[in-house]
């Protein structure tokens, strides 16, 4: 016997053998992560490695931190400190607080900088930040590390929807329902009248109630009077005493407010309304200014909201110019974005419309002339980033490659040449430099928590700056799997996801639940981290359930065709969506079709309590929270654009209202409602109780006091607790 292959054998062996027992060690060694592990307000929340608040300052990408700020080079990543926290606060420190107010007192120094996470970097040609305290603005220099100027902030009123122009140096805020700028009142409404604030319930793709001029002399606001909508009451149990909380809450087919935009001149203090006419039943948003800020640009929309027009108006005077363009649509209009010139020729502007059936780049004159379609495809274009005015380059986000997925791309404006600037996986957020030049590219795809890099448009070459640990890697996770099935139509194609236990046993069976949205502007599964899962799913898997999604026909990013299929009759067609699910899941050897739970929130909730009252025989257990019940309960920016009004559609009312299938109940329904949530008010969920009563059928009942439309916080583990307890018990 050869005596040294022997020994290399037996080392082999040994080696093998020590393998092998620290495989079983370490497997040993794992867990399962626990609901404090994987939701937000959990005591030991993961969260994936990041880079916060990653910004411009022109071309120079800027990386915040609690302590220092760096600039990074986008060409070779290298980074260079700009200043620190000590550095600042020395400097200002040595200042006096040029105002006299409770918050900041003359002779008081001014607050302290805590970080560096909420600064920014408006001025592309100045070293120059903009740094944010709790009762002044900065304009500070850090290069030279010196104090520039100071601009005081709602100081003693405790300011909200704040709104600096760097161009013009002016700062608005609003206090409870009326607006200032640099501390003056520009308006003085009483209650029911609100000024500068977001209005139609943030519909329309509205998201705030101020919009400066691009010179920052002129101020463009909303002022939204609600006083005819009748008050709703919510109720505040913390006092001993409980107090009444009133907010307007216009439903389905009642009395809406009324919208009129303002303008707003600092220099003159003088306010010119445009003359839209009487604001009755009409929606005004995505407001943008002209380069000049000569006039302004608004979409209109009817309360039937099939019926679009962009208008201009004068600013000096309030007055109509123009009617730009209409839109029409049978079923409904959805306007969310506001036009975007062109900066290298201010005649021309981008139109983003759904009218070939998905969001695509339109290209207009001012005189309201089409000049050419830039996008098209049976894909959608989510979002702008901006221009590369160089290279006559509109910068976007799309799901060209999949409605999985959100790519970043360059469309030449000339020719209409669409060029991927990504690898082409995953979903894509991007910010872009101020000359378009780079991009900073933040990513995940199934595999990948978070990558960030720097890409150059120009060749697509990029710049590492973070490659994310996986935050789950030293738990045991369940197996997840993606796939298609045909929808209710029998030819669409619906995307969904299975999760099985980590210990998955293809000879047993399994309690399975489907989690559920299914309403519009919402997608559950995609090509992002962990396809999109949620912890608690991560978690009942673990706790050895199959979880089940699919995105139903009407929801996001499949196109219009794809969403409107549901149009006034919501919940019925998504439903016939989900049981196409079930049936596939009763399909699978492992799945137990005796034990089938759903579970889902606000149009989830919704969708949870139908397919429980639709198909009784099929779903044993279901916890619906903040349920939509009666669509007449819903508000009318939302309601009537899916459901029209209950005057014109009582069918569609009649037939989606929950209450009249309260005597369908046969298995275990929990409802969960907050008892602020003032959007899905809780009347829905109660006067589900009363028809069950009636009908005498017996669903539970649990409220979280003091939340809004969802429980955040540590409330959310209990949250979760409760939900699966009640899936523990009954399924």
């Amino acid at each position: 016997m050869n005596i040294k292959r022997s020994s290399k054998v037996i080392m082999a062996l040994l080696l093998a053998a020590s393998a092998l027992f620290t495989t079983e060690l370490m497997a040993q060694d794992l867990k399962k992560p626990t609901l404090e592990d994987l939701l937000s307000g959990g005591e030991t929340y993961r969260i994936i490695e990041n880079l916060p608040n990653l910004r411009w300052w022109g071309d120079v990408c800027i990386k915040p931190g609690i302590d220092s700020l760096f600039a990074v080079n986008p060409k070779t990543g290298k980074e260079t400190l700009l200043t620190t926290r000590e550095k600042v606060n020395q400097v200002l420190n040595s200042l006096i607080t040029p105002t006299a107010t409770t918050a900041a007192v003359s002779g008081q120094k001014r607050s302290k900088v805590q970080h560096f996470y909420n600064t920014e970097f408006p001025w592309p040609d100045k070293p120059y930040m903009l740094i944010k305290l709790p009762a002044e603005y900065i304009v500070y220099d850090f290069e030279k590390d010196e104090f520039v100027q100071g601009m005081p902030q709602a100081g003693e009123r405790k300011g909200s929807d704040i709104d600096y122009t760097p161009e013009g140096g002016h700062i608005a805020y609003t206090v409870k329902n009326n607006l200032f700028v640099d501390n003056k009142a520009v308006t003085k409404e009483p209650e029911g009248i609100v000024c500068g604030q977001s209005v139609h319930r943030n519909e329309f793709g509205i998201s705030k109630g101020t919009f400066w001029s691009p010179q920052g002399d002129l101020l463009a606001f909303y002022r939204m009077n609600e006083s005819m909508v009748t008050p709703y009451p919510l109720v505040d149990i913390t006092p001993r005493i409980a107090l009444v909380d009133k907010i307007r809450y216009p439903m389905a087919g009642m009395l809406s407010h009324q919208v009129s935009v303002g303008i707003y001149n600092p220099g003159t203090q003088k306010t010119v309304y445009l003359n839209t006419g009487d604001p009755t039943n009409r929606y005004f948003t995505n407001i943008s200014w002209a380069p000049d800020g000569k006039s302004l640009y608004l979409i209109e929309l009817n309360r039937e909201q099939n019926h679009a027009k962009l208008c201009r108006y004068d600013s000096k005077t309030g007055e109509l110019m123009s009617t730009l363009m209409e839109e029409t649509h049978t079923k409904y209009v959805e306007p969310q974005h506001p036009i975007l010139f062109l900066p290298w020729d201010h005649t021309m502007f981008i139109y983003q419309s759904q009218r070939d059936g998905y969001n695509h780049l339109y290209l207009y004159n001012t005189d309201g002339k089409l000049i050419r379609q830039l996008t098209r495809g049976e894909w959608l274009v989510q979002k702008i980033l901006g221009f590369n005015a160089k290279k006559r380059e509109v910068i976007i986000t799309s799901t060209e490659v999949s409605p999985l997925q959100s790519n970043l791309y360059k469309v030449n404006v000339n020719t209409g040449k669409c060029t991927p600037l990504d690898n082409g996986k995953g979903i894509h957020e991007g910010i872009l430099s101020a000359s378009g030049s780079y991009i900073i590219d933040r990513y995940s795809t199934p595999d990948i928590p978070r990558q960030i890099d720097i890409i150059t448009t120009q060749n697509g070459k990029n710049v590492s700056l973070l490659t994310a640990k996986n935050p789950y890697e030293d738990f045991i996770m369940p197996m997840i799997e993606t796939g298609t099935i045909k929808a209710a139509d029998g030819k669409t194609d619906l995307h969904y996801r299975l999760v099985k236990p980590a210990d998955f046993n293809p000879g047993k069976k399994y309690p399975t639940i489907i989690y559920v949205y299914g309403g519009p502007h919402a997608q559950l599964v995609t090509n992002g981290w962990m396809t999109g899962i949620r912890g608690w799913d991560i978690y009942m898997a673990n706790k050895g359930y199959i979880m089940f999604t699919l995105d139903n026909r009407g929801s996001e990013n499949r196109g219009l065709e794809f969403e409107n299929v549901t149009f006034r009759r919501l919940g019925i067609e998504e439903g016939k969506d989900q049981i196409k699910g079930v049936e596939f899941l009763k399909s699978l050897p492992y799945v137990d079709g005796e034990r089938i739970g759903v579970h889902g929130w606000s149009f989830g909730g919704h969708m949870t309590t139908s397919l429980m009252l639709r198909y009784p025989e099929i779903f044993k257990v279901g916890v619906a929270g903040g349920p939509v019940i009666d669509w007449s309960y819903y508000e009318i920016m939302y309601g009537e654009r899916y459901m029209d009004t209950p005057q014109s559609n009582p069918q569609g009312y009649k037939e989606t209202n929950l209450k009249n299938l309260a005597g369908n109940l046969k298995g275990h329904l929990l409802i969960i409602h907050d008892d602020h949530d003032s959007t899905c008010v809780p009347q829905h969920t109660l006067s589900f109780m009363k028809a069950c009563i009636d009908a005498r059928t017996y669903p539970d009942l649990f409220i979280y006091p003091g939340h809004p439309h969802n429980v955040k916080g540590r409330d959310r583990i209990h949250l979760h607790e409760k939900i699966t307890r009640y899936f523990e018990d009954y399924l």
